[in-house]
């Protein structure tokens, strides 16, 4: 495998603000390997029996772990883990804990307590651009992967990825939530996959998984509740002339995107769309959860909208490519309702950023990837 180090700092850093680490992402994206690589850490598997009865007696597992650090790995298997790591947090504070799972605690059934207040959460996204210079290779193989180590590691065939979707479904979505009808739920995960960067209807995703529309939103609170989908809702500050319900709604990783659209190659025309992906990806990585996009009545757009509270909003058009033909009748259109906003453009290749005149006089920034998350702080 590969260092993560940027993944071990955010768990350095949670760990100075709680006792509690919330480790949270989707299967296979690391979790495992990444709490094994912590220096000094005890690591125990709570799928494994002779753990799980270790754990029965949560007090005095706990005491012969003063002052250590505990990696708890995918402590839902636990029969009531949130009795645990609430004893754990009020009681013996000097414990570090990681726990690892799939979702955030308060939407499973399995915990009877989210434990809000108590602990730091960390999603664990696949590999952003620090882990793919850590691992080495190009971008175009990451995004043709996806951003699963294994994956990207050694190319993955369609069957892999529905094996994924498979344990997907036996291993977290039976155990943890309420839903029924697998044959409906997993073609509503290909079918979100499929038309990943669009918005999202409702109405279009249920005859074809032939369940109704209310159910539909449920199936995609779930896949947002276990970071398989990105739910991108529409800035607004609701004027007329702007949409302001539908949300867009993103797959997780660029290679199950790629796979459950049937790109066998990807095309020129296909890396911008998995470019936009891969940014919203480096985002949520760095905690950035205010992330929305813009849609004019007239059709004009901008790809994302970072809206912090009380400050003005940063608009960002992504571009696989800059070369002063891209269309920013988008971003020049959002300018013009948002004078006060910042407008950039992320692209490949940008070693130095510069600045270019939009049509209405205002000024766009150009800028790569690694100088993104430096502008927007």
């Amino acid at each position: 495998m590969f260092d993560r180090p940027y993944w071990t700092k955010r768990i350095q850093e949670g760990w100075e603000r709680r006792s509690l680490v919330w480790l949270v992402g989707v299967r296979r994206v690391g979790k495992t390997v990444l709490c094994r690589s912590l220096e000094g850490t005890e690591y125990l598997d709570c799928e494994l029996p002779s753990v799980r009865r270790v754990l029965a007696e949560p007090e005095s597992f706990l005491r012969q772990m003063r002052g250590k650090r505990v990696v708890l790995d995918e402590v839902h298997r636990l029969p009531d883990p949130s009795e645990l790591l609430k004893i754990a947090t009020d009681h013996f504070p000097d414990v570090r804990i990681v726990a690892t799972g799939s979702s955030t605690l308060q939407a499973t059934t399995k915990f009877r307590d989210s434990l809000s207040g108590r602990k730091e959460e960390v999603w664990l996204t696949p590999m952003i651009e620090a882990d793919r210079r850590s691992a080495g290779g190009d971008l175009r193989t990451r995004l043709a992967r996806g951003g699963l180590p294994s994956f990207y590691l050694e190319e993955p065939s369609e069957r892999d990825f529905q094996e994924w979707l498979d344990a997907y479904w036996a291993r977290d979505i039976q155990e943890l939530f309420r839903v029924e009808r697998r044959a409906s739920f997993v073609r509503f995960v290909e079918l979100v996959l499929a038309r990943s960067g669009g918005i999202f209807e409702a109405t279009a995703f249920a005859t074809p998984a032939e369940v109704s529309r209310p159910t539909i939103s449920n199936y995609l609170a779930v896949l947002e509740t276990t970071k398989v989908a990105h739910v991108v809702r529409p800035f607004s500050t609701r004027r007329s002339a702007e949409i302001v319900r539908a949300p867009k709604v993103y797959g997780f990783d660029t290679g199950f995107v790629k796979t459950f659209r049937g790109w066998n190659e990807l095309r020129a025309e296909d890396l911008g769309l998995l470019w936009e992906h891969y940014i919203l990806n480096e985002l949520a990585a760095a905690g950035i959860s205010d992330v929305k996009y813009w849609r004019s009545a007239k059709q004009h757009e901008v790809d994302l909208v970072i809206a912090p509270r009380g400050r003005p909003p940063v608009a960002i058009e992504c571009k696989w490519r800059a070369d002063g033909r891209e269309d920013l009748s988008g971003l020049a259109a959002f300018n013009r309702a948002y004078p006060e906003a910042t407008s950039l453009v992320v692209a490949t290749e940008i070693d130095r950023s510069f600045e270019r005149e939009l049509s209405t006089g205002k000024r766009v920034r150009y800028l790569g990837l690694d100088l993104l998350l430096e502008t927007i702080s």
